[in-house]
């Protein structure tokens, strides 16, 4: 008995490491798929809602906080990175925490199960805490995901529509608002929060002018060219803060929209 102890000793020792770098290693892939850099603007939509309102005592408050980090960023995010796999080879911001991972043929395959878990206990949350319409919220979320990424659609690439497509950030205003008991943010709002976010996505594109033009990607910065995209990078926010109701307009600093009044 002693010799067969003294065997499987070294393999217990080597087994266990190698087990817990595994795990880390999945965590990790998981969280890049989620993009934590990311994360800030879609808590600022969250927060944008329940301004000065009191909510750090109620539960359903940190619970769509949660949400909207990780939660979430893991299902729009990573099903982006599912779809794109031949596209993100090209890509060098991938396979970071900011810009989304960069996934083994094999940890891509179980990527979908693992959002689909994730989703499932909020789903459930949700539903027991705002009844039906919270099941129509995750319907909402999904069709968008699934026309941006899938085809026949695949807004991605389809250049104008990979644009449009991120009104669909609109959902966490809702959610929001909902989960918090508050009003719905007046229309300013939402014109902001639509024209924000696809502003940020036609920045990313012209940071991935190159990448994606190795794969054979179309998206509207692509068609437009560099300057052209830039020039509306930052025409385009102007416009917007010269649509708003006077007190709510937008400053405009360096292309970027800035709320005040």
């Amino acid at each position: 008995m002693i010799p067969a102890a003294r065997v499987m000793e070294p393999r217990v020792a080597v087994t266990t490491p190698r087990l817990v770098h595994r795990l880390a290693e999945e965590i990790a892939f998981l969280v890049k798929a989620a993009r934590p850099g990311f994360w800030l603007t879609s808590i600022w939509f969250y927060l944008a809602p329940v301004g000065g309102r009191q909510v750090l005592d109620q539960a359903e408050f940190w619970l769509g906080l949660v949400y909207v980090s990780f939660p979430l960023g893991l299902l729009i995010y990573g099903w982006n990175d599912v779809v794109d796999f031949d596209v993100d080879r090209f890509n060098p911001r991938k396979g970071t925490y900011l810009f989304g991972a960069r996934g083994t043929p094999e940890r891509l395959a179980r990527l979908p199960w693992r959002m689909a878990l994730v989703q499932v206990p909020f789903a459930i949350l949700f539903t027991l805490l705002l009844g039906p319409k919270s099941l129509a919220w995750f319907a909402a979320l999904i069709v968008a995901t699934a026309v941006y990424n899938c085809q026949p659609f695949a807004f991605k690439g389809r250049p104008g529509f990979d644009v449009l497509n991120q009104a669909g950030y609109l959902l966490v205003f809702v959610l929001a608002s909902w989960l918090n008991h508050v009003s719905q943010v007046p229309w300013f709002t939402f014109l902001f929060g639509a024209m924000f976010a696809m502003h940020s996505h036609l920045f990313g594109e012209l940071m991935d002018l190159e990448p994606d033009r190795r794969a054979g990607r179309r998206t509207l910065a692509g068609v437009l060219g560099a300057r052209p995209a830039k020039w509306l990078l930052d025409e385009r926010p102007r416009s917007v803060a010269r649509r708003l109701p006077r007190g709510k307009r937008c400053l405009v600093r360096g292309g970027r929209l800035a709320p005040v009044g």
